[in-house]
């Protein structure tokens, strides 16, 4: 994995040294020696992952780093203090001002890349993210600000996989405050209780003494269902190769033994706002393609979707002999419904007639709005007589009841015509065509009728 990596030191030795590291690593490196060229920097040089010194004049990285993730164009960017700066309040101010980790001087460089690639790897999936996040916010939905905001707002659910008692009881109780929190000591019956609920977090000890710490890791993260939960590990003091098949199976972040409160609660912190954040963005990026191929008005399929769709039951249809039959429905005299009431009135009718025709058909039919006021139904493994029979159907549902439109009430008819598909020769074009000429038999015939075009 390459990435773009900055680092942060006023001491030029330390500088070259992480600079030769970090490109024997095939990382591309960018350099600055205080406080305000790192500020500038990250903006211009946009790198995927910092490594920040804490003790510099004028500025120290704690500023700086509070300064990176309070700016939009930086804020999602990691940053990796390292420090010579030992105590765990130290740690826990850095975590505090945003940082993704604290290392201390002098740091192991197995375990530093291996750090630096698990944040870079997050880091790319929350770019794509993001990405997809501006079309959504160009189609109105919920922009980052406020995503960032309600993502730290809600208190998480949390299970504990701890089979030393103690340990558990006091990470458990460290949590509580702002959390719902589940102590779990045996592992398979974690994977129970992960896979059944929908827990924002799992706490982990790699060192558990009746089961596999890595193994479950690893389970968590071949699970479609927990893929993306976060795992926070529990890492002895220098066990330094365990820590990195950890990060590099995907778990999230860690901490070692002794485990400090204060350290906990930030670290948790950060990994569920990380959390409520990505799935804000998945969910957005959800509803964006859901509006992408749903019509706004009638909340039915709109046509792009249903050519799609049809062209793939065409091919099936041709490739197993199978029949499909097509309705298209245009409302009769749709135009002098908007020239004497309004767009207003015509755009309820609209939507109640998106609302009766997806009432009358079956689930496996496609109901779609094709444009305007017509409106098409595709019936897979239907022939033509009895897709004759439910446009019957559908014409006096609509043409039996008045529609609701304002304070009052209109009178609508639809003309609607039917197809079947004729072979497998025949494309979607001239199958929808032939659908349409039927149509317009029945609106030449005196509309308010089903026309069958007969396969």
């Amino acid at each position: 994995m390459t990435a773009r990596v900055l680092v942060v030191d006023d001491i030029p030795a330390n500088v070259k040294l992480l600079e030769a590291k970090l490109t024997a690593e095939y990382f591309d490196v960018s350099t600055a020696f205080n406080g305000r060229e790192a500020l500038d920097a990250a903006t211009t040089e946009k790198p995927d992952i910092i490594l920040l010194d804490v003790m510099m004049p004028e500025m120290d990285g704690f500023e700086v780093c509070r300064r990176l993730k309070s700016m939009p164009e930086t804020q999602h960017v990691p940053v990796i203090m390292v420090t010579a700066l030992d105590q765990p309040a130290d740690r826990v101010t850095g975590l505090e001002a945003g940082a993704d980790d604290f290392l201390t001087k002098p740091v192991d460089d197995i375990a530093l890349m291996a750090r630096v690639r698990s944040l870079v790897r997050l880091k790319l999936m929350i770019d794509e993210l993001r990405m997809r996040e501006t079309t959504s916010n160009q189609l109105g939905l919920m922009d980052e600000t406020e995503a960032l905001q309600r993502a730290g707002a809600a208190m998480g659910r949390v299970l504990v996989v701890e089979d030393r008692e103690t340990s558990a009881r006091r990470i458990a109780d460290s949590l509580r405050e702002h959390n719902r929190v589940t102590i779990e000591s045996d592992a398979r019956e974690a994977l129970v209780r992960v896979n059944g609920d929908d827990y924002d977090l799992v706490v982990v000890s790699l060192s558990l003494e009746r089961s596999d710490g890595l193994r479950f890791c690893s389970h968590l993260r071949s699970e479609e269902r927990t893929r993306n939960t976060p795992i926070l590990a529990i890492v002895e003091n220098g066990d330094t190769n365990r820590l990195v098949r950890a990060l590099d199976m995907g778990v999230n972040d860690y901490l070692m033994r002794p485990v400090d409160r204060n350290e906990l609660t930030a670290r948790v912190r950060t990994q569920l706002k990380r959390k409520r954040y990505q799935d804000m963005l998945r969910q957005n990026l959800q509803l964006s393609l859901e509006m992408a191929i749903t019509d706004p008005l009638t909340n039915l399929y709109n046509r792009r979707y249903m050519e799609s769709h049809l062209g793939t039951l065409v091919q099936r249809a041709a490739d197993r002999g199978k029949e499909i039959s097509l309705l298209i429905l245009d409302i009769d005299f749709f135009k002098s419904v908007n020239d004497t009431h309004g767009h207003d009135v015509g755009d309820d009718v609209l939507r109640e007639f998106g609302d009766r025709l997806a009432r009358n058909v079956r689930g496996i039919d496609l109901a779609c709005r094709f444009g305007g006021e017509e409106f098409v139904v595709v019936m897979p493994d239907t022939d033509v007589a009895f897709a004759n029979t439910v446009a019957e159907r559908l014409r006096r549902e609509i043409a039996d009841q008045p529609f609701k439109v304002g304070s009052g009430s209109l009178d609508i008819t639809a003309s609607i015509g039917v197809t079947a598909l004729q072979g497998p020769q025949e494309s979607v074009d001239e199958f929808l065509k032939r659908a349409d000429q039927a149509l317009y038999r029945a609106k030449r015939e005196g509309r308010n009728r089903v026309v069958s075009e007969a396969a």
